[in-house]
């Protein structure tokens, strides 16, 4: 079983059992958006660099506004510090810094287990054994499925 399935497995495991629902990426709402500055040729001096997701990281100011707004559209009422504007396409995997399209109110205890599994990809692309198009398909898929 590849390391990536490993984790997805974690991820449904992970889930609280007495859950009456997961929250997950709709896909109208939140289908993600690649950046255009990052592309396969230049991930050695683009996502590849450490530190990079904090040069282009959008500020609280506005991720935080944006999360009311879209946890009203998620029909999400719980306290907002339940949830993380997340990106669905990660910083760190090429995603838009700021495409209401690329983010949305991801639960904390799921963004916490999902943040493994871009990293994991993340490291993945970066030694050269997956593309940056693979692990960003891989990376929606997680987060619009239930796991």
């Amino acid at each position: 079983m590849s390391r990536t399935a490993l984790l997805v497995a974690f991820l449904a495991l992970a889930a609280p059992a007495a859950a009456a629902r997961v929250v997950v990426a709709d896909p109208m709402l939140t289908p993600g958006v690649r950046s255009i500055h990052v592309t396969q040729g230049n991930l050695r001096s683009t996502i590849c660099v450490r530190g990079y997701a904090s040069t282009v990281r959008p500020p609280l100011s506005y991720t935080n506004a944006l999360k009311l707004k879209q946890m009203h559209q998620y029909g999400e009422s719980g306290p907002p510090s339940n949830y993380e504007e997340d990106h669905l396409i990660s910083l760190e995997l090429g995603g838009s810094p700021r495409s209401a399209r690329n983010l949305w109110p991801e639960p904390i205890e799921r963004a916490r287990v999902v943040d493994k599994i871009e990293n994991h990809l993340h490291a993945a692309v970066c030694d050269g054994t997956m593309t940056l198009r693979a692990a960003q398909r891989e990376i929606a898929r997680v987060k619009h499925e239930a796991g």
